[in-house]
């Protein structure tokens, strides 16, 4: 099934439940917002706990495929009605419920958020925002064309380090950037076979629903559920899905970047299950106002990333931060880790003091003192206080589907190892014909 039949499939599941165009004709007599959360395992949990903190939120629709998820969750907010079918969900209770998390699998991001945004429903959802290119193009123009409240979950876009070092980027602490690195060694990659065999799906988990608009596969234990599906293709969007999309998100905001001109991937042949143990992914971008002509940037994860440069060596014999990006510009570098640190600025090899007084006067960017618990949940509130009308989202599906476009992209070169795509963004395709075939996928029935 094609996603638009897909698509036209679902929201006729709603009816005549279609609420008004405009989300402020939802709240703006509501002193409360009425949150339904979909996928509530894992980071799912953590969301849930996240936006129900919020004082003005409560939470009256859970859904999970994993009938243990569930039941913590009910247990947390015995008063929400539980499903295991997100479509059923937002059927019987479209009236009662004012905005939609959804914390799924990649595989399910796009189906379940396209379907509560044509429903007119604000949506908060994980990162990355979609599975294929043209499911983020789509969301991208429904949260638009709805004039919908919408948040990705990059949490980290709301703290303090790293407001501050787009602050810094974009007023000329290291003048023009050139070239970014950004690394992680987190390997959500799979180089081995696929699984021959099959095992019993649990009593606890419906693997039909899982599965969702994915390929049919059967069922094996620790290869997918509840924790491994990353690694593979037809569910998540390995390592650049996952942490690149954090890491990337500062830079990319910073920079005022769109997609890439330019991808290639250097990596391990593809074997159209997992995703490679290791990808070093170049991009180049064209230029923006705090960037040369053109920008460089370079990714590199999986085991041993990065790989020693130059670009990358610190004062004082230091070592790299784990994880993290640099900025090289053409009057020094800065270093931003990953996270909960704050960036060092770095000229002819050595560190340099930053005074933050003069790049923020005024303190706009709050309590400089790092504290997770604190700063944790700020992501979350901004999008429920945007529902409520009070304050606007820092990562709309306008900004965000830019940002998984250019993950995605990465992650389709991959399929091409050592091959130079170029990307025709205005015509969402790439030069090379055979590419294109990976920027959209069928939707199967379920």
């Amino acid at each position: 099934m094609k996603k638009r039949e897909f698509l036209k499939s679902t929201a006729a599941i709603a009816g005549s439940a279609f609420l008004p165009t405009s989300i402020f004709a939802l709240t703006k007599n509501n002193t409360r917002l009425r949150t339904a959360h979909i996928g509530v395992g894992g980071m799912g949990a953590q969301d849930l706990v996240a936006i129900s903190s919020h004082n003005k939120v409560d939470v009256v629709a859970l859904c999970d495929v994993d009938s243990k998820n569930l039941a913590a969750a009910n247990a947390l907010h015995p008063n929400a009605k539980i499903y295991s079918d997100y479509r059923i969900l937002l059927k019987e209770m479209a009236s009662d419920i004012d905005a939609v998390v959804i914390s799924t699998p990649d595989h399910t991001h796009a189906p379940a958020s396209m379907l509560a945004m044509e429903m007119n429903k604000p949506v908060y959802c994980q990162k990355p925002l979609t599975h294929f290119v043209s499911e983020a193009r789509a969301m991208n123009k429904m949260a638009k064309k709805n004039n919908l409240v919408t948040q990705m979950g990059i949490q980290v876009h709301s703290f303090y380090d790293y407001k501050l070092a787009t602050k810094l980027i974009q007023s000329g602490i290291i003048g023009k950037v050139h070239k970014v690195r950004a690394w992680s060694p987190k390997n959500w990659g799979y180089d081995g076979p696929e699984p021959k065999v099959k095992d019993p799906v649990p009593d606890h988990l419906d693997w039909n629903l899982w599965l969702g608009t994915s390929k049919k596969r059967k069922y094996k234990e620790t290869y997918y559920h509840p924790s491994n599906w990353r690694k593979l293709v037809d569910y998540g969007c390995g390592t650049l899905g996952d942490m690149g999309v954090h890491i990337f998100d500062t830079p990319y905001n910073a920079l005022d970047l769109d997609v890439p001109m330019t991808i290639k991937n250097k990596c391990r042949k593809p074997n159209k299950y997992g995703f490679p143990v290791n990808n070093n992914v170049t991009y180049t971008f064209p230029g923006t106002k705090y960037t040369a002509e053109t920008l460089t940037w370079i990714w590199s994860d999986g085991p041993g990333a990065p790989s020693s440069n130059k670009d990358l060596k610190l004062p004082n014999k230091d070592e790299l931060p784990l994880q993290g990006a640099m900025f090289i510009g053409e009057k020094g570098r800065l270093l931003l880790p990953h996270f909960m640190e704050l960036p060092r600025l770095i000229v002819d090899g050595e560190y340099q003091e930053i005074d933050i007084s003069i790049y923020d006067p005024n303190n706009t960017l709050g309590n400089n003192k790092n504290d997770y618990e604190r700063d944790a949940p700020k992501h979350y509130h901004q999008f429920v206080d945007a529902c409520l009308g009070t304050d606007t989202v820092s990562a709309p599906f306008s900004y965000s589907a830019r940002l998984t476009e250019t993950i995605l992209l990465g992650v389709i070169a991959g399929r091409f190892p050592n091959k130079t795509l170029n990307w025709d963004s205005e015509n969402a395709r790439f030069k090379e014909e055979e590419a294109n075939q990976y920027l959209s996928g069928e939707y199967q029935d379920f």
